[in-house]
């Protein structure tokens, strides 16, 4: 199912934080997970509902992450990435892993100290989705792509509105033909039961 090519933001309850082996010789070394495999939910629905979310490794293959950024709530500067080498991102049987040098300007070290000090340990990162499919006994959707990844961010509040505004105006069609689709076969039956009750 194709599904809208808008940036979405997705933050995850990921620890990110100093590490005393380094993938990348530095000071100001962090390291943590901006997704994971697992499947969580996303939002409540309509009717309050729960819809959940999983993405699988097989997603992020034919990626170009060769110039991911990190950045500190998706905005302002650039603190470390790929095509420098201040930035790893690559996949593993967790899930999205990050490793970063945020010593290259003040206000990385500045993140480094927050970060180290527990001020700031969770992480989101930013995309364009390919596509999906919505299980409907689960209400799960499933990802069978991602077309890009924009950057990875250490985040101060987990949460995401965007999050909640870009994944209704996806799946709430698919949610609400599910919900058409049983009221139709409910009327079918009541229809079937009044004929045979009255002989009609």
């Amino acid at each position: 199912m194709p599904i809208k090519s808008e940036r979405q933001y997705r933050s995850m309850s990921m620890t990110v934080k100093p590490q005393k082996e380094k993938l990348i010789d530095t000071d100001y070394y962090v390291e943590g997970y901006a997704a994971n495999y697992e499947r969580y939910k996303l939002f409540d629905d309509f009717n309050g509902d729960p819809v959940y979310e999983q993405f699988r490794r097989e997603n992020f293959e034919g990626v170009d992450l060769s110039d991911v950024i990190m950045q500190y709530d998706h905005c302002g500067e650039v603190y470390a990435r790929c095509k420098n080498g201040s930035l790893i991102v690559r996949t593993d049987d967790k899930g999205l892993f990050i490793a970063a040098d945020l010593g290259r300007t003040q206000r990385g070290k500045e993140i480094y100290e927050m970060i180290s000090k527990g001020m700031v340990d969770k992480m989101s990162w930013s995309f364009i989705p390919g596509e999906f499919h919505f299980d409907r006994d689960t209400r799960t959707i499933t990802y069978d792509s991602i077309k890009k990844i924009f950057d990875v961010s250490a985040v101060s509040i987990p949460a995401n509105d965007t999050t909640d505004i870009h994944t209704r105006s996806l799946v709430d069609g698919e949610i609400k033909r599910a919900a058409q689709e049983l009221r139709q076969r409910e009327i079918l039956k009541l229809k079937i039961k009044i004929k045979t009750v009255t002989g009609g």
